[in-house]
């Protein structure tokens, strides 16, 4: 009877060790730096769009702490007329918010399920603060593809794929 009791505890602890090996190992291959690749959008109707045009500009950063941030420009942008970010014209305005995206603070990463999830604190999109967005990822070859399902886009149903590079 002892026996079987210690045989029974040893495999709980090898199966505890085993199952939480693969979330240490994961978490370990995001932390850094990662350069954008791309961004895609794809509506309800299956039309493709790229919001930071087809060479977009960004990085992410995942820490050892659970911090991150992220920065996504467009690749080509105007420069403002005036040279002052305060005395943009509507338009110089409308074409900075619209060509960046970017926001900040905690990240769990599951890997049973296959998820991040980004716990952002602040963001260039005001309506992104205080909230969780769950994301469902893939990971081969230092690159990292999720899915955005709570885009910027007001509630429509559009889909967003990021790739990112790791460097």
């Amino acid at each position: 009877m002892k026996n079987s009791t210690a045989i029974l505890f040893l495999l709980l602890v090898v199966n505890s060790a085993i199952a939480q090996k693969p979330k240490q190992t994961m978490k370990t291959e995001f932390l850094g730096s990662w350069t954008l690749v791309s961004v895609e959008n794809t509506d309800s109707n299956g039309t493709k769009t790229f919001p930071y045009a087809t060479n977009p500009r960004g990085t992410l950063f995942f820490d050892e702490k659970g911090n991150y941030a992220i920065q996504i420009y467009k690749n080509e942008r105007a420069k403002i007329v005036s040279g002052d970010k305060n005395k943009c014209t509507p338009e110089e305005n409308a074409a900075i918010v619209q060509g960046s995206n970017s926001h900040f603070g905690k990240y769990e990463i599951n890997d049973i399920d296959k998820t991040i999830i980004f716990k952002i604190e602040t963001a260039s999109f005001p309506n992104w603060e205080q909230t969780e967005q769950k994301r469902s990822y893939t990971y081969i070859n230092n690159l990292l593809e999720y899915v955005v399902v709570n885009t910027t886009q007001g509630g429509k149903s559009v889909t967003a794929k990021v790739v990112w590079k790791k460097l």
